[in-house]
């Protein structure tokens, strides 16, 4: 289960240290506005529901101390090979094509110890800050 701050789940960007700061910079300065979760390792592993249209969350830095409150404003589950390159660009993190972004992520994934192939299923998480320093 995850965690939770005010009854609200917590959002930690990345893996902890400069990932997860840097992620968290990004979406503080507005240039990150998407997440993207393997549907098997971040929410199955993990006992919890994919998040929905509406939903608030609140953003932790790498201490895990609250830094922002989140809004969801769209949610797609869609196949590893089919993300699209508008997400692509929504994650903020300078990816050059859908092809690095697919790179990237799969690296990442399978450093976590998730095979990735393209038919995985990835929750696409665009949101927008609603307040900061909660």
């Amino acid at each position: 289960m995850w965690p939770r701050i005010d009854g609200l789940r917590v959002l930690e960007l990345g893996t902890p240290g400069e990932l997860r700061t840097w992620l968290t910079e990004l979406t503080l300065a507005g240039e990150k506005t998407a997440t993207a979760g393997l549907l098997p390792l971040d929410y199955h592993a993990e006992g919890e529901e994919v998040e929905h249209v509406g939903e608030r969350l609140v953003l932790v830095d790498d201490s895990g101390a609250r830094v922002a409150g989140i809004e969801i404003t769209r949610v797609r589950l869609t196949p590893f090979a089919e993300v699209t390159w508008e997400f692509a660009q929504a994650e903020g993190e300078g990816f050059r094509s859908t092809e690095h972004w697919r790179e990237v992520h799969r690296r990442y994934w399978e450093g976590q110890g998730c095979e990735v192939d393209d038919g995985a299923t990835v929750v696409c998480l665009w949101f927008r800050v609603v307040d900061q320093g909660m």
